[in-house]
C-alpha cells in the first residue's frame, strides 16, 4: 500500500495531496476521518492482539506547545491520518501536520494570525480532510472562523471564502455578531460538501444552531437546515410563534455521521437555550434533542426522532451516531445507533428511522417552578438496557466512611431522586447519570462484523436545582444578581464560591485580585475555559460588576445600598454540581466509571468492567473504583480496545472478548480524547493526545504514539 511502502514522507505527502495519485490508500492503513468511517471508531488493523499488547512501548512523543500554566487548557483532539501524515491541533489551536511514523513536524498553521479572533473556552477535537483527486485540503476552525489549508504545505487556500477563511456567524438568518459561536468538532464530507457542527451559548441570548453545508471549494453555504423552524416549516408549531427570531441552541456540537452510499447525513442535536429553564420556549421544541436524517446533498429532512421533548435537563445527544449492521429477527439491517447522556442506546433503521427495539413514552411529573411546563412524557428504549445506573436510593449511598455515609444520606433525604426526567426543584433533584453522562462526546466504538458496541460510561450523580433570585435591596445590585444568575451562576455557583473540583474559580473577594475594568474585559472576551459574553450592554456590565464587586457604583467603589427594589423574582439554574461526599469523592458507591460491551443484535449487555481508578478514595488493596472519563474507545480487528479518557491519567488496552485489562501505562496528562490507530511501513501505531485540563487535572500538550517493538 502506498502509505505503508513509501521510502520517506515525501511520497506520503503526494498521497495526502491526491487520492488519485494513491488509489490504494485505505482506512485499513490510515485513519482519514474523525472517529473513523461511519463514526465506527474501528480499524481493520490486527498487528496488536490480546497476546502481544503487553509489549507495547512508546514509539514517539510530540509536544504541541501552548499548555496553560494554570491548567485551564485542554486538548481533546482525536487526530486524523492520511497517507502517513497525522493532522492535529495544540491547546492554543495551532494546527499541524506530523510524519505519522516519527512524530516529526512538517508544517504548522496558526488561525489567529490568519484572521480568526481568539475566543475563551475554545478547543479543537480534530480536523476534516477533503480531496477532489487533485487538491487535498484540511478544514479546521479557530473561534468563529473556518479555514481551508493545503494538506501538503499548510498554506491557506485563497479561493476558499475570503483568503482562506469563512465567517461562521454569517448567514444564520439574524445578527449573531455579538454572540458566542465556535466550531470545536470536525465536520463530515459528502462529495464536495463540508457539513459542520457549531457550539453556541447554553444561556440566553444564544445563536441558533442551524445545520449548514459549505462548498468545499469556495466556502459558500450550499444548504441550511433550520433546527428552530421558521413559519410554514415542519415543527414550527412545537415552539412559540416568534422562537425562530430569538431562541438559540438546538445545535449539533457533537459531530455527525454520513452514509455516502445512501447520501444521508445523520445529525444529533442538543437542547434549546436556556438549557435548564424553558418558560420562554414552551412546546416540544423540534428539532432540539433530535436525531435528524437529512439528504446530504440538499439538507432536506428524511426522518427524525426526538429523544427529549422540551429539554430542561441539558440532555444533549453527546456524540456522533454509529453506522452499524445488525441482525434482527434473522435479517441483516443497516442501522444507526445513538448513545445518550442518560446511558441509553437508540437503534434505528438507516432508511426509514424505524426503531429496531421498542421505544416507550413514559410519564413524568410536572415542574413546580412557576412558569415552567415540563413535557408530560419522555421516550426511553426498552432495549438495550442502560449502561450506567439510573436511580440513586439510600442503598446506593457511599459507604467509604461512616461519616460520609451519614452526611450523604441526610443530603439525599432532602432532595428529589426519581430517575430520569424528574424536573429540577428548589430543594435539588438528583441527576444520575450526571450532566456529563452516561455517554459523552468521546463516543462509542462498534465492531462491524459482530454488531457489538463498546462504550465507556460515567456513573456519578450530580444535583440539578433551580434557585429564586431575590430582587435584592438595590436596583443595580438586583439587576446584577439576575445577570449573574443567568450567565455566570451555572459555573461559579450560587454563592460565587466556584465548584468543588476547582475547575471554575470562586469570585468572592474579586476586588482583591483584579480591577473592575479587568473583570469586564474577561467577561467580554472570555478567558481560559470561559467563553465570552460580549452581548451585554454597558449598563448590564456595570450592574453585573456592581454585584460581583459588592458596590453600588463600581467606578466609585461605594457600597451597595438598600433603595429601589426591582420587583418580581427570577428563577435560574443553580449551577453544575457533582453530588460529592464531604471529602470530595462521588456520593455513590463505586464503580464510578465503566467500560461496556453491548450486543446491538440482541439488545443485551455482554460484559461490564470498571474503567480507571481513584485509589486515594479507598483503603489500600481495594478494588478499582473507576475514574470519571472523557474521550472514548477505539476497537481493532486484532481484538483490542484502546482507551485513555480517565482522570487517573492512564492509557489502557482491553480484550474485546471479555473486558480483561491487557496493558496500561501512565500518561503525562489525562487523555481526554479518543485515540487513533494506523499503520506505516507495516507497523501499527496507536496515538493518544494527553491534554488534561478538565475536572481539576493538570494540562498537557503531548501526542504519544505506542507500537510493538520493531
Amino acid at each position: 500500500m502506498c502509505g505503508s511502502q513509501r521510502a520517506g514522507y515525501a511520497s506520503a505527502l503526494i498521497c495526502a495531496l491526491s487520492v488519485a495519485a494513491c488509489n490504494n490508500v485505505s482506512e485499513d492503513v490510515d485513519w482519514p476521518t474523525y472517529l473513523g468511517d461511519g463514526s465506527s471508531q474501528h480499524s481493520t488493523l490486527d498487528q496488536i492482539t490480546p497476546a502481544n499488547a503487553h509489549r507495547l512501548e512508546t514509539a514517539w512523543v510530540y509536544h504541541a506547545g501552548g499548555t496553560d500554566p494554570n491548567n485551564y487548557s485542554q486538548m481533546q483532539t482525536s487526530p486524523i491520518v492520511v497517507g502517513g501524515i497525522l493532522y492535529g491541533a495544540s491547546p492554543q489551536l495551532h494546527h499541524f501536520a506530523l510524519d505519522a511514523a516519527t512524530g516529526r513536524e512538517l508544517w504548522r498553521f496558526d488561525p489567529f494570525q490568519n484572521g480568526a479572533t481568539a475566543t475563551g473556552g475554545d478547543f479543537a477535537r480534530g480536523v476534516t480532510y477533503w480531496d477532489d483527486g487533485a487538491d487535498g485540503r484540511i478544514f479546521l476552525t479557530g473561534g468563529a472562523s473556518l479555514f481551508a489549508v493545503n494538506a501538503r504545505s499548510g498554506d491557506p487556500i485563497s479561493e476558499f471564502g475570503h483568503d482562506g477563511r469563512v465567517d461562521l456567524k454569517a448567514g444564520l438568518g439574524r445578527d449573531v455578531s455579538d454572540l458566542y459561536l465556535v466550531s470545536n468538532t470536525p465536520g463530515v464530507i459528502y462529495e464536495d460538501l463540508l457539513i459542520l457542527p457549531v457550539r453556541v451559548s447554553e444561556g440566553q441570548p444564544a445563536a441558533p444552531g442551524h445545520i449548514r453545508a459549505y462548498d468545499a471549494r469556495t466556502g459558500a453555504v450550499r444548504w441550511t437546515f433550520y433546527t428552530i423552524p421558521r413559519p410554514g416549516e415542519f415543527g414550527y408549531d412545537t415552539w412559540p410563534e416568534d422562537a425562530y427570531l430569538r431562541v438559540g441552541g438546538a445545535n449539533n456540537w457533537a459531530g455527525m455521521s454520513v452514509d455516502r452510499e445512501r447520501g444521508i447525513v445523520y445529525v444529533p442535536t442538543g437542547s434549546a437555550t436556556p438549557d435548564f429553564f424553558g418558560r420562554d420556549r414552551q412546546g416540544a421544541n423540534l428539532f432540539a434533542n433530535t436525531l435528524l436524517a437529512l439528504n446530504a446533498a440538499t439538507g432536506e429532512r428524511i426522518w427524525h426522532f426526538q429523544a427529549v421533548h422540551h429539554d430542561i435537563w441539558d440532555r444533549d445527544f453527546p456524540a456522533p451516531p454509529n453506522l452499524v449492521t445488525v441482525t434482527r429477527d434473522g435479517v441483516r439491517r443497516d442501522a444507526v445507533a445513538q448513545i445518550t447522556k442518560t446511558a441509553h442506546v437508540f437503534l434505528f433503521d438507516r432508511d426509514s428511522g424505524e426503531p429496531l427495539f421498542p421505544i416507550e413514552e413514559r410519564p413524568y411529573p410536572p415542574s413546580d417552578i412557576p412558569g415552567e411546563r415540563a413535557w408530560p412524557t419522555q421516550p426511553l428504549p426498552v432495549r438495550p438496557p442502560p449502561f450506567t445506573r439510573q436511580t440513586l436510593s439510600a442503598s446506593d449511598v457511599t459507604d467509604r466512611t461512616p461519616e460520609a455515609q451519614r452526611i450523604v444520606g441526610e443530603q439525599l433525604a432532602r432532595m428529589r431522586s426519581g430517575g430520569q426526567f424528574v424536573p429540577f426543584s428548589l430543594e435539588g433533584t438528583i441527576v444520575f447519570p450526571g450532566f456529563d453522562g452516561g455517554g459523552e462526546w468521546g463516543g462509542a466504538a462498534v465492531d462491524p462484523g459482530t454488531g457489538i458496541m463498546y462504550v465507556n460510561g460515567n456513573d456519578i450523580p450530580w444535583i440539578g436545582a433551580i434557585v429564586e433570585v431575590d430582587p435584592g435591596a438595590s436596583r443595580a445590585a438586583a439587576t446584577g444578581h439576575r445577570l449573574y444568575a443567568q450567565h455566570c451562576q451555572q459555573c461559579h455557583g450560587t454563592d460565587r464560591s466556584g465548584d468543588t473540583l476547582g475547575v471554575f474559580p470562586g469570585l468572592v473577594g474579586l476586588a482583591e485580585r483584579m480591577t473592575v475594568t479587568e473583570a469586564i474585559t474577561i467577561i467580554r472576551e472570555g478567558s481560559g475555559t470561559m467563553p465570552p459574553v460580549a452581548y451585554l450592554t454597558d449598563n448590564d456590565m456595570e450592574a453585573l460588576a456592581s454585584y460581583l464587586f459588592e458596590v453600588d457604583d463600581p467606578a466609585s467603589g461605594s457600597e451597595a445600598g438598600s433603595a429601589g427594589s426591582t420587583g418580581d423574582p427570577v428563577y435560574a439554574f443553580a449551577g453544575y454540581r457533582r453530588f460529592l461526599d464531604p471529602d470530595g469523592y462521588p456520593a455513590v458507591k463505586p464503580p464510578w466509571a465503566t467500560l461496556n460491551a453491548i450486543d446491538l443484535n440482541a439488545g443485551e449487555i455482554l460484559w461490564k468492567v470498571t474503567l480507571g481508578d481513584w485509589p486515594e478514595a479507598v483503603a489500600p488493596g481495594s478494588p478499582p473504583t473507576g475514574a470519571e472519563s472523557y474521550g472514548g474507545p477505539i476497537v481493532t480487528a486484532g481484538g483490542v480496545i484502546f482507551i485513555g479518557a480517565t482522570r487517573d491519567e492512564h492509557f489502557r488496552a482491553f480484550d474485546m472478548a471479555n473486558g480483561d485489562l491487557l496493558w496500561e501505562t501512565r500518561l503525562p496528562a489525562a487523555g481526554y480524547a479518543t485515540p487513533v490507530t494506523y499503520s506505516v511501513n507495516g507497523r501499527q501505531f496507536v496515538v493518544q493526545a494527553a491534554g488534561g485540563g478538565k475536572i481539576g487535572t493538570k494540562s498537557g500538550d503531548a501526542y504519544i504514539a505506542f507500537a510493538l517493538p520493531e
